[in-house]
C-alpha cells in the first residue's frame, strides 16, 4: 500500500481554486452571483476547507468579493479594473519578451507557430475557449523561456480578470485578437528582433486595454 498516499492539501486547494476560477471566467457563475462553500464543496467532491482557501485567493485576485458573516459573490465586470489588469499584464509580457527572445530555440518558435494556427482555427469556428487557450499557449512560451517567476506569477494573477471580459465580448460577437499580430510577433522572435517583438507585444496588450472601453 506504499503507493497510496494522502493527497497534499495544497493540491486540493489548487484544484478548488482552478475549478471555481474557470467557472467564473467562463460565465458559468455570473457576475453578482452568490457562492457558498458548502454547495461548491459538494459539487467538487471536496471538503469545505480547500474551497474556503480558494475563496480567499479569488477575493484577493478580484474575482470574488466577500463581507464576513454576510455574503461571498462574484464581482461585477468593471472596465477600469480590466484596464488596470491589462496594463500590468502587458508590462510583464513586454518584460518577458525582452528577456526571452534571445533565448528562443527552434522548438520554441515552432510551438508559437502551432499555437497561432490553433488560435486562427478557433477564431474561424467561433470557438472562444479554444482561441483563448491557444493565445495563452503562445504567450506562455515567452513567459517560460524568460525564466522570470515573478513575472509569471503576476501574469497568472491578472489574466483571469481580462479573460472574463474577453470571453463575454467575443460571445457577444466581438472580434478576437488578431492572428496577424501574433504572426508579426513570431516573425520578430524568429529573427531575434527584440525591439520589434516588444513593440508588437505592447500593441497586443494595448488592444486589450481598449477592449475594456
Amino acid at each position: 500500500m506504499e503507493a497510496i498516499r494522502p493527497v497534499p492539501r495544497t493540491l486540493l486547494r489548487d484544484r478548488a481554486y482552478e475549478a471555481i476560477r474557470d467557472a467564473i471566467v467562463a460565465g458559468e457563475i455570473e457576475p453578482g452571483a452568490a457562492v457558498r462553500d458548502a454547495e461548491l464543496a459538494e459539487r467538487l467532491g471536496l471538503s469545505r476547507a480547500p474551497v474556503r482557501e480558494a475563496f480567499s485567493r479569488l477575493v484577493d485576485e478580484g474575482l470574488l468579493e466577500s463581507k464576513p458573516q454576510s455574503y461571498t459573490r462574484v464581482t461585477p465586470l468593471v472596465a477600469s479594473d480590466v484596464r488596470d489588469a491589462a496594463a500590468v499584464a502587458g508590462a510583464m509580457h513586454e518584460l518577458v519578451t525582452r528577456v526571452a527572445v534571445p533565448r528562443l530555440g527552434a522548438a520554441d518558435i515552432e510551438a508559437m507557430r502551432a499555437a497561432n494556427q490553433r488560435f486562427a482555427a478557433a477564431v474561424g469556428t467561433g470557438d472562444v475557449d479554444g482561441a483563448l487557450r491557444a493565445d495563452d499557449a503562445l504567450h506562455d512560451v515567452l513567459v517560460r523561456v524568460s525564466g522570470n517567476r515573478a513575472a509569471a506569477a503576476t501574469v497568472a494573477r491578472y489574466t483571469p480578470l481580462i479573460r472574463r471580459l474577453e470571453r463575454q465580448r467575443f460571445g457577444e460577437g466581438g472580434s478576437c485578437r488578431s492572428a496577424g499580430l501574433h504572426e508579426r510577433l513570431i516573425e520578430a522572435c524568429a529573427a531575434g528582433d527584440v525591439a520589434e517583438a516588444v513593440r508588437v507585444t505592447a500593441e497586443i496588450w494595448r488592444g486589450l486595454e481598449e477592449l475594456a472601453d
